[in-house]
């Protein structure tokens, strides 16, 4: 089993904060951490700390960790090796393809140059693309999965024949226009998660912005927030941190990686944590244009809906939260947002191993009144022994009842 390096601390977020706050940031802030509970903060630490280690022990959860919740740190610790090979240990500084997590700050980007007034959201993509062949397809449509496009993960493996080089936005597109694929649906009339779709946001925000995807990240996103290990994939970068599979086999990128906005971002959970903290300011957009991306575009009856970047759905007391998963080449990611109480669960994993299904029992223990832990493996075998006793018994009991019918009958 990998080396374990844990980190857990408790500690105010007004340092993290790049850049002066507003007074009613600065208030609400206030507000937030005068509801912490020292006591209660502590055990939940110690819960997160015997689950995580549960996890990297029993379920090879192989990560990244950071908890929060009333602008305090609950948690934060680091699993296993960043590389197996290499036996590089991890640390909470050590970036992750942030896979569909990712998707959030292209939509981020779009919400910026919406503001700036470089594109609206009913602009349709012929806009920017005028030789597009879907017609009747717009921005809203891109960021809430509802244009109807194919995947552009299955046309372009039969038409693009370099599998040794990147794939571009560009050239998705140009493939798209050149055989136009099928489209699933009709705009608009259904949901139908689309990495197309931020696939053609991301050159949206090159073309609207005038400077390369990459670029409008760091410039726009990554530096005023002093998220410093955070990037976008290209195919110039020389170091990239790989992922790996069920069997810690180490999962080679492909032509598939250089397209961006759908994934392709690489960060940490201690830059996300400022990421998250700062969408509680109007450090990137006023908090007007942000509290749409938190709003569902779903016409479905649904449990579940789909904002700008995120998916939203509401705890078993109705209290609305944000989240996302991200799962690409080796690595398995979750992130999670509550407003109300301003807490978060960040968690990376560079094994594909099926060690996140347990998020749950992390909601569990932020929310106890309201989230059930799932149940244990072992209460769950225990459980079906019983329910494999009871019917033997039954059994046995309806057999010994035939034969005695049949003795007195005869």
């Amino acid at each position: 089993m990998g080396f374990c390096c844990l980190i857990s601390c408790s500690e105010s977020t007004s340092d993290k904060n790049n850049g002066a706050a507003t007074a009613e940031e600065e208030e609400q802030f206030d507000k937030i951490v005068a509801l912490v509970n020292p006591e209660r903060a502590k055990k939940q630490e110690r819960q997160l700390d015997s689950l995580f280690r549960d996890l990297h022990k029993k379920r090879g959860f192989n990560g990244t960790v950071l908890v929060t919740q009333y602008n305090q740190i609950l948690y934060k610790g680091a699993f296993g090796y960043a590389d197996f090979q290499k036996k590089d240990t991890l640390t909470t500084q050590k970036p992750f393809q942030l896979a569909s997590v990712s998707k959030q700050f292209t939509a981020m980007a779009i919400m910026m140059l919406q503001e700036e007034g470089r594109l609206k959201y009913e602009d349709e993509v012929q806009r920017f693309f005028p030789d597009f062949p879907y017609e009747c397809i717009t921005v809203r449509h891109l960021l809430t999965h509802r244009s109807g496009l194919p995947n552009y993960t299955y046309f372009t493996e039969k038409y693009w024949k370099d599998r040794q080089a990147f794939i571009s936005n560009d050239e998705v597109i140009r493939l798209m226009t050149e055989h136009k694929p099928a489209i699933y649906y009709q705009p608009d009339k259904r949901f139908n998660y689309s990495n197309t779709g931020y696939m053609l946001l991301a050159a949206i925000v090159a073309k609207a912005s005038g400077m390369p995807f990459e670029h409008f990240m760091e410039k726009k996103i990554f530096q005023p927030l002093g998220m410093q290990n955070s990037w976008v994939l290209t195919d110039k970068n020389s170091e990239i941190p790989p992922g790996h599979t069920a069997r810690r086999r180490k999962r080679e990128i492909d032509f598939l990686d250089g397209v961006q906005g759908d994934k392709g971002i690489y960060s940490t959970v201690e830059d996300l944590y400022k990421w998250d903290q700062a969408l509680y300011t109007e450090k990137l957009v006023k908090r007007k244009t942000l509290e749409e991306a938190f709003v569902g575009a779903a016409k479905e009856t649904t449990k579940e809906d789909y904002g700008f970047g995120w998916r939203l759905r509401k705890l078993a007391d109705s209290e609305p939260v944000e989240y996302h998963g991200g799962l690409w080449h080796g690595f398995n990611n979750y992130f999670m947002r509550n407003r109300k109480d301003h807490s978060a669960i960040i968690v990376l994993s560079n094994v594909t191993n099926g060690s996140l299904v347990y998020m749950q029992n992390v909601q569990a223990i932020l929310y106890p009144e309201t989230v059930k832990p799932l149940v244990a493996e072992k209460k769950i075998k225990r459980a079906s022994k019983k329910i494999a006793k009871a019917k033997r018994t039954k059994k046995s009991s309806v057999a010994a009842r035939r034969k005695h019918s049949r003795r007195h009958s005869s």
